[in-house]
């Protein structure tokens, strides 16, 4: 199927927005929350927004120059925009299996491209190999392969690195240079998953599992001292962590099956926030960066239905919630 076929129909379906709700009134499939304090972070009583809803992905997301959220849509095949009033529309068309989006420092906005290798699919077959890519009026491919000449494969999530490359994960943690030069950063334990670096850009954090593992980065960009940064505790089953955000003051933010745990630091676990549904990606947003954005697992449709996934196809629809928030996000 063209790519531009896969986008449109589904287009009008995931617009199909209401003004947010409190997600403490429950769609099927959703949980009550009661929301502790953390102090710096949020007050007690906060509560979820639901701000977007659509039987498709909303993965990989990262925050846009304005405030604004960028996700990615696999299946559409496109880098999807949402404003805070609710709004989305297609900010990047024609990403072929997108699954992640970053912006760097520099306004450059780097994206995965997963190629014809999503499991929904079923029996989908196609020339073109998953890369790591450069989006905007001019478009780039960064890199499409591994040193070898080996496919990257099904690509998970990526992180600009403020010099036209990216840090990415595909079951273990990679770098694709500005120049295309892929480079193995570490092998897991598990699996990697989400990746991002601390505000000052000196620290880069991965997902393996249940541990989530920090490396220093020196002034020309180099990873080293590989360490345990923390541990999932309350997650003993399950996916373990997934998708990861840091604040403006070095708090590090990852999604996983107990809600999204809050890392001050030097490591401590300050607490968890407790989602309607299992978040797996997020981003802070808004104009001053106060709007916490996860994206969560499941949907309702609009005449307050669960979606239902149809047979043979992975469950893809997803919500996005908000969460308004004492700490903000870097800028």
């Amino acid at each position: 199927m063209p790519i531009k076929a896969a986008i449109i129909p589904f287009a009008a379906a995931c617009l199909t927005l209401g003004s947010p709700a409190l997600a403490q009134h429950l769609e099927p499939g959703e949980v009550a929350t009661t929301i502790p304090a953390i102090p710096g972070v949020m007050a007690a009583g906060a509560h979820w927004q639901t701000i977007w809803t659509g039987p498709m992905t909303a993965d990989g997301m990262t925050t846009a120059p304005d405030g604004a959220i960028l996700f990615a849509q696999e299946q559409s095949n496109a880098i999807w925009r949402l404003w805070p009033d609710g709004r989305a529309f297609v900010e990047y068309p024609y990403v072929l299996g997108a699954g992640a989006v970053s912006v760097d420092a520099q306004g450059r906005v780097l994206a995965v491209e997963r190629g014809c290798t999503d499991p929904g699919l079923g029996g989908l077959t196609c020339s073109q190999p998953s890369r790591i890519v450069q989006l905007g009026e001019t478009r780039r491919v960064i890199a499409d392969a591994f040193a070898d000449g080996s496919s990257l494969g099904r690509l998970n999530d990526l992180h600009a690195d403020g010099r036209g490359g990216a840090w990415f994960t595909q079951g273990a943690l990679y770098h694709a240079a500005a120049d295309g030069t892929v480079t193995t950063v570490a092998t897991m334990d598990a699996f990697a998953n989400g990746v991002v670096t601390s505000p000052d850009g000196r620290t880069l954090y991965v997902t393996d599992s249940r541990t989530i593992r920090a490396f220093d980065i020196d002034s020309d960009g180099r990873p080293s001292g590989a360490r345990v940064f923390a541990t999932l505790s309350r997650d003993t089953q399950g996916f373990g962590g997934d998708g990861m955000a840091v604040d403006a003051t070095g708090r590090l933010y990852v999604t996983g099956d107990a809600g999204i745990y809050v890392f001050a630091p030097d490591g401590t676990e300050l607490g968890v926030i407790p989602a309607p549904r299992r978040t797996i990606t997020l981003a802070f947003g808004g104009p001053d960066r106060r709007q916490l954005y996860v994206g969560a697992m499941g949907a309702s449709t609009p005449a307050g239905l669960a979606w239902a996934t149809p047979q043979g196809v992975r469950n893809v629809a997803m919500t996005i919630y908000r969460l308004d928030m004492e700490a903000s996000g870097p800028r």
